[in-house]
């Protein structure tokens, strides 16, 4: 009996490590990716705590300083058009990771410990051909602690995971009230116009990855990845929370017209973005719990993010207006463009908009 079970589970194995290796020689990398999460999707319920992922990280494997053994990526002796292609699972992955983040930090110690990251933030992996093109979008407005720590974290998290990424931090100014879902549709066209980028992940400036098996690349389905957030004991605060770090391929974000611009101060366009991927047709995907974990600065934030008296309660049900709100009535003016060191600095007037779309004094 127990030769028939381990008969059973071997070919089991290698069925599942033949589809995989089909799914990669046809070049359905996103597809393999999806496979694959579907494998270790968690299966417990919402607001359930999971004693062993609350201690801090997973079985068996210590917390890392994201930084340990970064070295370990450099050039190698050969010609950039002779490189291999990456492994499908990069060998840099340590698994969970420890938030250090030095006193009297510094933007020159930053770039020192990140000498592979291009002008505007821009990476490559210097020894292999990678399949993964990621645009990091960040709405910014005024937490310049915040930018430095992400920085300083994120750039060795997204350099192991084998990525050409770049980091394009959309900077709102003049005063208006903090419009997140304005400046995450500005940061997606803006970067696109850059680089034909596969994959969008739209990141709050206040969450730091934990796990650096937790990647930052597309598949088939919207993915929200920030579902175990310290402040909220490592489980989602509800069942649609969409908050916090959230992906979405460039034809993702075209068939739900993208972010809404009219939630002026407020966090209601979370909830706007579950609507539209129901109203749309599309499923959502998540990351295991031992993966998607983040922690949060203390926030701080500045009282122009309070909510404007134009904001949720007073726009009407959302299946009345998001093909109308969004993308296709997107208004900014583009300040500057700015190359710094580790990101692409975009200052924009977000006041400006489209005919009808309110906007506060």
């Amino acid at each position: 009996m127990e030769q028939q079970r381990g008969l059973l589970l071997l070919l089991l194995g290698l069925q599942l490590l033949l589809m995989g290796a089909f799914l990669y020689k046809n070049h359905h990398h996103h597809d393999l990716t999806s496979f694959l999460r579907f494998l270790i999707q968690d299966k417990t319920e919402v607001g359930q705590e999971l004693p062993f992922v609350v201690q801090g990280s997973s079985p068996g494997l210590p917390q890392q300083d994201v930084y340990s053994n970064i070295s370990q990526i450099h050039h190698v002796d050969i010609s950039r058009e002779n490189l291999p292609n990456c492994p499908i699972i990069s060998p840099y992955l340590s698994g969970p990771l420890k938030v250090m983040i030095p006193e009297n930090l510094t933007m020159e110690q930053m770039v020192e410990k990140n000498p592979l990251v291009k002008l505007g933030g821009q990476y490559q992996p210097p020894d292999c051909w990678t399949q993964h093109h990621t645009a990091v979008v960040v709405p910014y407005y005024g937490q310049a602690k915040h930018l430095q720590h992400l920085l300083y974290h994120l750039h060795p998290f997204l350099q192991r995971q084998q990525l050409h990424y770049a980091i394009y931090v959309v900077n709102q100014v003049n005063n208006t009230i903090f419009n997140r879902g304005k400046l995450r549709n500005v940061g997606f066209w803006e970067a696109m116009q850059e680089e034909d980028w596969d994959c969008v992940f739209f990141h709050d400036v206040n969450l730091l990855p934990e796990d650096n098996r937790n990647l930052y690349i597309c598949d088939i389905f919207p993915a929200h990845v920030s579902v175990a957030i310290d402040k909220f004991n490592y489980k989602l605060p509800y069942r649609g929370y969409l908050g916090g770090v959230f992906a979405l391929r460039p034809v993702h974000y075209l068939r739900i017209n993208g972010f809404p611009n009219t939630y002026w101060g407020w966090d209601r366009e979370d909830d706007d973005i579950a609507a539209r991927l129901k109203l749309s047709g599309m499923f959502l995907s998540r990351p295991h719990l031992l993966f998607g974990r983040y922690h949060m600065l203390e926030e701080g934030l500045d009282p122009s993010h309070k909510q404007s008296p134009e904001s949720p309660g007073f726009l009407g049900p959302i299946q009345h207006r998001w093909q109308h709100d969004g993308a296709n009535s997107l208004g900014y003016r583009l300040l500057s463009k700015e190359l710094q060191p580790l990101y692409t600095n975009l200052t924009v007037d977000i006041s400006v908009s489209a005919p009808g779309a309110p906007v506060p004094s």
